[in-house]
């Protein structure tokens, strides 16, 4: 039987214009065929033994505290600050939950606490926090900042965009000069500071200082956040859309793309980015990329189902080939890190696997949710306290719980809690 390719990104516009449409008037997503899925990596060693199975240590325990209702439209977008969840949707609704999956705050299947707190114009992307600053990817080639309240919610109350980037004065600075211009399609120009097609993904520098977006145009561009100014732009990136940037904290630059490879850049004093290497381990369209937090490793999903792990080499400082967690059935979607040990991986196979690396390049496969009716399109996590654990032979270890937040094209976002033994 025959594998669907996995084609450009560009063809989940025609589910994100009917977005506006109710959800029972719209085709399955599940059935688009950008979301299946290419055979894996035969010549990439598995690092989990056996390679799709789930070991569940004892002492694991995973279950989901609740499904979050409120978005009539695919949920493309998460984020997490303060005590708030931002979630972003293809009908340009950005919405807040209360991150305490307590019974107080929502219940199993309710949308208590949730807040339409921003309308955009277009479908979200992409969704990053600075301060009071909320910054969202949009499918209109724009990105806009929200001045946000991450303490206090007023009911009822929305947050103001404070600017839509490119800015005005960005604009009109470019647009006198020529050498400001580029050529974007056989008879149009524009100046280099314009996404002209999908904003997919955006990053913040580690200090804040720096805003990063990807697009489905082939480039990336760097803004600085103070004043929401276009520094630099990258163009013909890659040889086709970029779907996903990770940002390490000694200033590589990490970029994947429908073209099947992942390029790393960096910048070396005032001089723009240049690229140092090409990662092209992968035989279909990149979909997702996260790192370690000291940029140490790196993780990539594509649509052949398979995540490769990269690590830096030790002599050469460059990224190589470890090997590939497998387990999903299909194309690999979205990736989240949390706690440096534990990686989320969500799919279109409609569920989210929790692996966990362990002594040398081991991996293992905690847990596989399931419960989402649609493909999972994006992930966020973070590591609640420490708490002791006494067993039945009276003795205590420590254990660390994670609560995973998963949206997906049923239009739900849901809640989950693993705990596991620390290492």
């Amino acid at each position: 039987m025959g594998v669907l390719p996995c084609p450009l990104p560009g063809n989940l516009k025609i589910n994100e214009a009917e977005s506006d449409q109710s959800h029972s008037n719209r085709s399955d997503p599940s059935s688009n065929s950008s979301l299946y899925s290419q055979p894996s990596l035969p010549s990439v060693p598995s690092l989990t033994s056996p390679p799709q199975n789930v070991e569940q240590p004892s002492n694991t325990y995973h279950h989901l505290l609740a499904t979050l209702k409120g978005h009539s439209s695919y949920v493309f977008a998460l984020a997490l600050a303060g005590k708030h969840l931002y979630s972003g949707s293809s009908n340009s609704e950005i919405r807040s939950w209360s991150r305490d999956p307590s019974p107080d705050d929502y219940s199993i299947n309710g949308s208590t606490n949730c807040n339409l707190v921003a309308q955009g114009n277009s479908a979200i992307k992409s969704i990053v926090i600075l301060g009071d600053k909320l910054f969202t990817a949009h499918n209109d080639h724009k990105i806009r900042a929200w001045k946000i309240d991450n303490d206090h919610h007023t009911p009822q109350r929305k947050y103001k965009c404070i600017a839509t980037l490119p800015t005005l004065n960005d604009r009109c600075m470019r647009a006198f000069s020529a050498k400001n211009y580029v050529q974007v399609r056989r008879h149009k120009k524009c100046t280099w500071v314009h996404h002209v097609d999908t904003v997919s993904a955006l990053a913040l520098s580690t200090d804040g200082s720096l805003l990063y977006s990807v697009s489905w145009d082939r480039t990336f561009k760097i803004w600085r956040t103070s004043d929401f100014k276009c520094l630099e732009s990258v163009w013909n990136a890659h040889d086709d859309a970029i779907n996903a940037v990770a940002l390490s904290s000694d200033g590589f630059v990490y970029t994947g793309s429908a073209d099947k490879k992942i390029k790393v850049w960096k910048k070396h004093g005032d001089k723009k980015h240049s690229l140092v290497a090409t990662l092209d381990k992968h035989k279909s369209a990149v979909n997702a990329l996260a790192l370690s937090s000291d940029g140490a490793i790196l993780y990539s999903g594509a649509c052949d189902r398979s995540i490769v792990v990269w690590e830096k080499d030790g002599s050469s400082g460059h990224m190589v080939v470890a090997g590939a967690l497998r387990g999903h059935t299909k194309a690999i979607l979205c990736l989240t890190v949390v706690s440096d040990l534990v990686l989320c991986s969500g799919s279109a196979d409609k569920t989210v696997r929790v692996w966990r690396r362990g002594l040398g390049k081991s991996y293992s496969c905690l847990a596989v949710f399931e419960g989402h009716r649609g493909p999972v399109k994006c992930l966020t996590a973070i590591a609640e306290n420490n708490h002791a654990s006494s067993d039945n032979n009276s003795s205590s270890s420590a254990v660390v719980s994670y609560l995973v937040y998963s949206g997906s094209l049923d239009c739900d976002i849901k809640v989950w809690k693993i705990s596991v033994p620390s290492v």
